[in-house]
């Protein structure tokens, strides 16, 4: 299969590259953009990137260059997976390069804080004059390394503007990709964002030995802290109970691929946060989303309780023995907490 249409990743982790491969594995021309020129030229020459996925050739479709206006030059759609740190900075250098055609994904799960925005909020700001409503957001269970190694995997997309959807359908879907739609782009985005807080604590909470029952505990009250969270915020609550909400979570929060549930278990050997974040050596999102999403729930006056004992630990020197404890004292006993009446 071929296609005339042309892609950008932009960013050349872990998720960017399955992405890019899938993409011009499905015959779109793809370009993935890199910072480093050095990796733009290996991954050239080698037809793989080594620094993320050394066993993954990559499909002749994609190259990859260290200029972004060359690298997003008379594209039709566009990736965006990079780091949320640097996330707005890139969005913001792309208004002088695209054209009102494009399409934007933001397949980054992050949350930016000074004001509380996400990622797609990032791009409405910076390129809603432009492109109008051809934004969206792409996320889900997906551990890149498994997506890799053609294991079945699952995302959703989500956008206001169905033409996106679709053509992110046809885009990323493989044999062993499923690509689901939804228009809840707020849910599905804080969705992909919050899941990386608990991921933390299930992390910590296997590395204590607390047992099966506990992450079972430690999972559902996750699900009801979130999306108590996120529908405070406009999401619909049903969003969560799919493949972008308790899917993700269940992923994150019970593999070691998870670069946040490594974060978890380095701290509760005593690892301090920069320590744990440099044995990882990749980007765990969890630690920055959760500082946003703290003093967030903290203005909007939402129970989160596992955030909060969390947010001790990383931020305070608290004991990681903590968190265990405070879930137990805490005094809510309700078990489904949200309401949903005015969603229907």
């Amino acid at each position: 299969m071929s296609t005339n249409k042309r892609v950008s990743v932009l960013g050349g982790g872990s998720f960017g590259t399955v992405l890019a491969n899938i993409a011009a594995s499905n015959g779109y021309e793809v370009c993935l953009w890199v910072r480093d020129a050095e990796q733009a030229l290996r991954i050239n020459s080698e037809g793989s990137n080594s620094t993320y996925h050394p066993e993954l050739k990559l499909s002749e479709n994609i190259t990859a260059s260290e200029d972004l206006t060359s690298a997003v030059k008379n594209s039709d759609y566009i990736l965006v997976a990079t780091p949320s740190i640097i996330f707005e900075e890139v969005i913001s250098r792309l208004e002088p390069l695209i054209s009102s055609s494009v399409a934007v994904i933001s397949c980054t799960k992050g949350i930016k804080s000074d004001p509380f925005r996400t990622m797609t909020d990032i791009i409405n700001q910076h390129l809603g004059h432009l492109i109008d409503k051809k934004f969206g957001v792409l996320s889900g269970p997906n551990l890149a390394k498994e997506i890799a190694e053609n294991k079945v995997a699952g995302t959703v997309i989500a956008s206001e503007f169905d033409e996106v959807n679709l053509e992110i359908k046809s885009m990323l879907s493989s044999d062993t990709f499923k690509v689901f739609s939804s228009q809840d782009l707020q849910g599905v985005e804080l969705a992909g964002a919050l899941k990386n807080i608990y991921a933390i604590c299930c992390g910590i909470a296997h590395e204590k030995a607390v047992g099966e029952n506990a992450l079972g505990l430690i999972v559902t009250r996750s699900m009801a802290e979130m999306s108590r969270f996120a529908v405070a915020k406009g999401a619909n609550p049903i969003t969560f109970l799919g493949l972008a909400g308790m899917g993700d979570l269940m992923a994150t929060c019970t593999s070691r691929l998870s670069r946040n549930f490594q974060l978890g278990e380095l701290l509760a050997r005593d690892f301090s946060l920069k320590d744990a974040k440099n044995e990882i050596g990749q980007v765990a999102e969890g630690a920055r989303t959760l500082e946003v999403v703290y003093h967030e729930a903290y203005k909007m006056n939402v129970s989160m309780p596992l955030v909060n004992s969390l947010y001790e630990i990383l931020y305070a020197n608290a004991s990681s023995d903590q968190l265990i404890q405070d879930l137990l004292e805490h005094p809510n006993e309700v078990d489904v907490e949200f309401t949903y009446q005015d969603k229907l």
